[in-house]
């Protein structure tokens, strides 16, 4: 069974791609973020006709969330259990679902923006009721992950210089130890530090020239319970869906399960 998760960075710019992707890739469950459209205008039936379920909770322009799958599509879950907002509005930024013998999160967790900025406590506060949500299906006897944009690097050697990122946010301490209390729930990443590359980045900015220089961060992650974790037969990095144009400045991270 092949899991993978990818920030398309607008659906609708990139379908094309998706769907392209989706027929090479041999994916079974695809947790999808930033689809930046309503859910009346997602592609559903294009995905069909390529034998994809679409559970999607999406309300317009910014953030959205889905899961595709072509082996089930049960006990669908839209939004975050706990949610505690931002500016008075719950955002499209988590949605659950089971897929055959597997149950996913696709989760896009907060940008931050900048260490003083109110969005930054929203994350934190956001990890808080992810983590709350997430407690019962991590220590379960089910296969079971999240996927998605967490938009943290977990450790320095996860940015390609962490001096470049000195006093702004995705590295630092309370996000982290907020990645690390989601992970004391009984989840680990399951994706393997070096892969076949020194660096597994996953996120490299359009400016500057940064996937050429591989001026990256490893940012979308796969964090797994023991059952989900036991069953990885392979993990990798698409790097080559983040070349040519009209690429997402996300790559695809994808699971292999032997379930």
């Amino acid at each position: 069974m092949r899991i993978a998760t990818w920030n398309v960075n607008s659906i609708t710019a990139r379908l094309p791609r998706l769907l392209a992707w989706l027929e090479s890739s041999g994916t079974d469950v695809l947790c999808l973020q930033e689809a930046k459209v309503a859910e009346e205008n997602f592609p559903v039936e294009q995905l069909r006709e390529l034998g994809y379920e679409s559970a999607v909770h999406a309300t317009g322009r910014w953030n959205g969330v889905a899961v595709l799958s072509r082996v089930g599509l049960e006990d669908v879950v839209k939004g975050l259990p706990g949610d505690p907002g931002y500016d008075g509005a719950l955002e499209p930024r988590a949605v659950s679902a089971t897929c055959g013998p597997v149950r996913v999160w696709s989760v896009y967790v907060p940008n931050g923006r900048e260490v003083d900025h109110p969005h930054y406590a929203y994350k934190l506060r956001w990890f808080e009721a992810l983590k709350a949500a997430v407690a019962g299906d991590a220590a379960g006897g089910r296969p079971f992950a999240v996927l998605g944009d967490y938009n943290v690097a977990p450790a320095d050697d996860d940015v390609y210089d962490i001096a470049v990122f000195e006093g702004l946010t995705h590295v630092t301490e309370p996000e982290r130890a907020a990645l690390a209390a989601l992970r004391g729930t009984g989840l680990t990443d399951v994706v393997p530090r070096p892969l076949k590359y020194d660096h597994p980045f996953t996120y490299w900015d359009y400016r500057q020239l940064g996937f050429p220089k591989n001026r990256g961060m490893r940012i979308d992650l796969v964090y797994g319970n023991e059952p989900f974790a036991k069953a990885v037969s392979d993990a990798y990095v698409d790097r080559e869906e983040r070349k040519g144009k009209g690429a997402s400045d996300h790559a695809p991270v994808v699971v292999d399960l032997d379930v």
